[in-house]
């Protein structure tokens, strides 16, 4: 008997005494993997943001450098290096005044963008609840269908006459013109969305006898949401694209009437200084509404 336990218990020594020193081995293999992880991701990082920075830099400088030769070859139109100085003298005190018809640039900047937020808001506040009405009653979007497919192709500019001749005044007849030129892509945008929801959530609605504040807040709202920005993402567009021109007409302050006085006293420079404002600002007020439409979106 005891014998026997001897012989059971001694070849059982060697194994536990062999398992230990097998451990160490994974430890390092662990330890030389980690810093080769992190090179990867360094890498892949750097790629990704070459791959994104690299084809707009490389956009902005050809333009750049079509834009020099161009002007090497048409001594009146000033180089990259004359408009960069002349944004630096003109931005060192953007909101000087020495006079009415004599103010800075920020100023001109200011009362442009109030007069798109007085016209767009209106445009806004109007059109967005007119699309949702036309697009939910049938009745209601025949009745408008043919004044709305009249008046939208009308030129922007074609209205400024009315509205001087109804506000006697150059400002409101600015502001005129941007509700009336940005109030159709709000008005048809909407509708499209509220015409395209499956008639499936309607029905819906009206076997659950839902009242219609419901239906707005709970179906009509939520899925017409993307089809209402867009509109409204191009109506900024539009707005900000006439004001430039109306004020080009009507005068006063504003980037508009500022473009139309730098070119009657032949500062060339300024004008294209103008050009890059208009289009910053354009893409400024494009991409805010983008971000708004994310943070508002319905899943």
């Amino acid at each position: 008997m005891t014998a026997t336990a001897m012989t059971i218990d001694e070849p059982a020594a060697p194994a536990a005494e062999k398992k230990p020193p097998a451990a160490p081995a994974p430890k390092l293999a662990v330890e030389k993997s980690v810093p080769a992880t992190r090179r990867q991701r360094l890498g892949a990082g750097f790629t990704a943001a070459l791959r994104r920075f690299l084809p707009p830099v490389l956009g902005l400088a050809a333009f750049v450098g079509v834009w020099a030769l161009v002007s090497k070859s048409s001594p009146q139109l000033p180089g990259p290096s004359v408009v960069f100085h002349a944004a630096v003298t003109l931005f060192s005190d953007p909101f000087y005044r020495n006079g009415p018809n004599d103010q800075g640039i920020g100023w001109n900047i200011l009362f442009s963008l109030e007069r798109v937020g007085i016209g767009f808001g209106l445009a806004a506040l109007i059109g967005i609840p007119a699309g949702f009405l036309i697009g939910r009653f049938k009745f209601l979007n025949d009745m408008t269908a043919p004044i709305i497919s009249l008046l939208r192709p009308v030129s922007p500019l074609a209205w400024l006459p009315i509205g001087l001749l109804v506000f006697k005044a150059a400002n409101p007849a600015a502001i005129w013109v941007i509700f009336i030129s940005s109030i159709w892509p709000m008005i048809i945008n909407t509708a499209v969305g509220v015409q395209r929801i499956p008639q499936d959530y309607l029905n819906v609605a009206r076997v659950l006898n839902l009242p219609e504040s419901k239906v707005f807040t709970k179906i009509l709202f939520p899925a017409v949401l993307p089809y209402m920005m867009t509109g409204v993402r191009l109506s900024i567009g539009v707005a900000w694209l006439v004001i430039v021109a109306a004020e080009m007409l009507t005068g006063g302050v504003g980037l508009g009437f500022w473009v139309w006085d730098e070119w009657n006293n032949l500062k060339v420079e300024n004008i294209i200084i103008a050009i890059f404002v208009v289009g910053v600002i354009g893409l400024l007020l494009e991409q805010i509404l983008l971000l708004l439409a994310r943070r508002f979106s319905y899943e």
